[in-house]
């Protein structure tokens, strides 16, 4: 990974320096051959011919806090997570394409390690792996229609799932609409806390999510495109996590958390993209959250992505939110234990966050790297732009959190 990143770099550079020759900010005849109706930011010119994209992602997280759920909402949680990821979508004909995604996570905790109170037990890292598989039918130019399977899977818990989409786009082509239905069928392998090991238990080692959206989208006008989306999420099974700690007002020992067998979640999405200037993109997006366990959040956030110049992106960014407690948090042992229901993760805590960054996208017309085949007047490869983001998280619990990604988009 370190090697093919090094690679990407060198290229990176060496053409950034090649294009830059050629086009510079300040060449509107350069800058005026992009179409200011499409809101996005890569450049890179498709061919006619039928490809195969093939998209490497990469992350590094980190985070840091005293809040930690496994030692009952106090102590350590420090935690490192290292993520790769492939997303491959391949045309097996002019209507049918298919669409595969794999990956895993592999993570390091100091917090998970205190389920064993011993220092570097078992439970102090994992390995998290995932895959889905998929295809997509263009029933017209109007329609289309997709079916998704997958699953996922780690040391305590094991997860199929299944979907399908919907898209329906208007005559005149300004008007979209995106219905999304998704099922998750979880089975968890209960681990609790060393020192509650054969004196508790949990309900049922089963859990049951099921997603619903619904996108539509307006292109208001060559500088504006909104869209609202609507989401309802059903669960229902176990939903506590056996091995979080909650201490109580009146006793020393801890129990293990315990939250209902079902929760509605109703998220509710604004999104507007204008393009202020030639070179300027305002993304600006809202979202408004109620659960029917009593949490109640706003989230609101911007991107600027400026274009340079046809091929080179910076995107400077900022997300801000807000929530109440729900219903069942409370902190170390402030829990009475006669109540029903009970936790101290600092998730379902009123806290305020904000997380900003900036990313760079690079994705010249005619593709970053090219291999040709002899005789053919096409490429056979093409790197097609590489992304790299940076994001900084801080919470006002005291946890903050900082991630660095990578995104190389390949073509055959």
């Amino acid at each position: 990974m370190i090697v093919t990143m090094m690679f990407l770099f060198l290229v990176f550079t060496q053409e950034l320096k090649a294009q830059f020759k050629k086009y510079t900010p300040g060449n509107q005849n350069d800058l005026a051959k992009g179409d200011s109706t499409e809101i996005t930011i890569s450049t890179y010119e498709k061919p006619d011919w039928k490809t195969i994209d093939i998209n490497f992602l990469s992350s590094y997280y980190v985070q840091e806090g005293n809040n930690s759920p496994v030692t009952g909402g106090i102590g350590t949680e420090q935690l490192t997570d290292f993520t790769q990821k492939v997303i491959i979508s391949a045309p097996l004909t002019n209507k049918f394409t298919l669409n595969l995604d794999g990956g895993y996570d592999y993570y390091s905790s100091a917090s998970t390690d205190n389920i064993n109170n011993v220092k570097s037990s078992d439970s102090s890292s994992d390995l998290r792996m995932h895959g889905n598989v998929g295809f997509n039918f263009q029933i017209n130019e109007s329609k289309n229609i997709g079916f998704r399977f997958g699953g996922s899977g780690e040391y305590d818990y094991a997860s199929v799932n299944g979907g399908m989409n919907f898209g329906l786009i208007s005559n005149d082509k300004n008007t979209s609409f995106n219905l999304g239905l998704q099922a998750f069928f979880d089975t968890w392998v209960p681990y609790f806390p060393s020192e509650l090991r054969g004196r508790v238990q949990v309900p049922t080692d089963k859990r049951q999510s099921y997603n619903a959206s619904m996108t539509v989208s307006r292109v208001l006008n060559k500088r504006m495109q909104f869209s609202v989306q609507l989401e309802g999420v059903y669960m229902k099974g176990l939903l506590s996590t056996p091995f979080h700690r909650v201490y109580f007002l009146e006793q020393q020992k801890a129990n293990i958390e315990n939250l209902p067998n079902s929760r509605l979640k109703t998220p509710i999405g604004l999104r507007l993209n204008t393009f202020i200037t030639e070179n300027l993109i305002a993304r600006t997006y809202y979202r408004f959250y109620w659960d029917n366990w009593g949490i109640k959040a706003h989230t609101a956030s911007l991107e600027l992505p400026i274009k340079l110049n046809r091929f080179f992106w910076i995107y400077p960014f900022y997300r801000f939110h807000i929530q109440n407690a729900a219903t069942y948090f409370k902190p170390y042992k402030e829990h009475n234990i006669s109540e029903k229901y009970y936790s101290s993760d600092f998730d379902l805590s009123a806290f305020t966050s904000q997380s900003y960054g900036v990313g760079i996208t690079y994705s010249p017309p005619g593709g970053l790297l090219k291999i040709k085949i002899p005789f053919r007047s096409y490429p056979f490869f093409v790197v097609k732009g590489i992304d790299l983001k940076y994001s900084h998280y801080d919470r006002s619990t005291g946890l903050k959190a900082d991630i660095i990604s990578i995104g190389v988009s390949f073509s055959f």
